[in-house]
């Protein structure tokens, strides 16, 4: 009986273990289609003149396979490269679905709005950076960047980024680094959440921005 039981049980784990991988399988291709989806809607609105997207291909939805792009073991982008790529255009608000996004390296470009997400010496594969900085960057942050819960830096300084600071940065618990200096940028430093530990010296050069008052979502 003792041995009838036990391989009972045994069974009973191995496939509680199948269903469990069958789920784990199912659920990454959908993550990664997500993190696909969110890289084709920021290629579709840029001018890439050298043609540095051209693998990224919207028919392959692994974006594992595509240039710039690195993936963890859970094809999940972790990391983008795109300095010195020559481009130009706005910024896609489904960026903010790169969850797992660790580093974005892109200066030198002209991208019309950006971020940056830089590592952070913690155990964690979460952690998010995104870095495109000293472009000629123009429009608003989007506020879809406050539902980056991992994020740990935001690197914007040297663009011409304008509009009020997105409150919704403020949420982000794991925000450690903020650099938003020397742009266009209007309206009140926002003080609540993330941007307390944040110096003034990362909103400097913005001659728009100030100190107390009301926020001005449309300064």
């Amino acid at each position: 009986m003792a041995l009838v039981a036990a391989t009972r049980t045994a069974s009973l784990a191995a496939a509680v273990l199948i269903v469990a991988m069958v789920a784990a399988a199912s659920l990454e291709p959908a993550a990664a289609n997500k993190d696909a989806d969110a890289l084709t809607a920021l290629r579709s609105g840029l001018k890439d003149p050298d043609g540095a997207l051209a693998s990224w291909d919207p028919s392959l939805v692994n974006p594992c396979t595509w240039f710039h792009v690195t993936c963890d073991g859970s094809n999940r982008v972790i990391r983008l490269d795109l300095g010195k790529q020559k481009l130009s255009g706005p910024l896609a608000p489904e960026l903010g679905q790169l969850d797992q996004l660790q580093f974005m390296y892109g200066p030198l470009n002209h991208l019309m709005a950006f971020f940056f997400l830089l590592p952070m010496g913690i155990p964690s594969v979460s952690r998010e950076c995104w870095e495109i900085y000293e472009n000629n960057i123009e429009g608003r942050i989007p506020s879809e960047l406050g539902g980056l819960a991992h994020l740990v830096g935001l690197d914007l300084h040297g663009n011409r980024i304008s509009g009020p600071i997105p409150l919704a940065l403020g949420n982000i618990q794991s925000l450690k680094l903020l650099d938003l200096s020397s742009n266009g940028l209007c309206g009140t430093i926002p003080t609540s959440g993330a941007f307390k530990d944040i110096p003034a010296s990362s909103f400097a050069n913005n001659p728009r921005l100030h100190q107390g008052g009301n926020y001005e979502p449309n300064c």
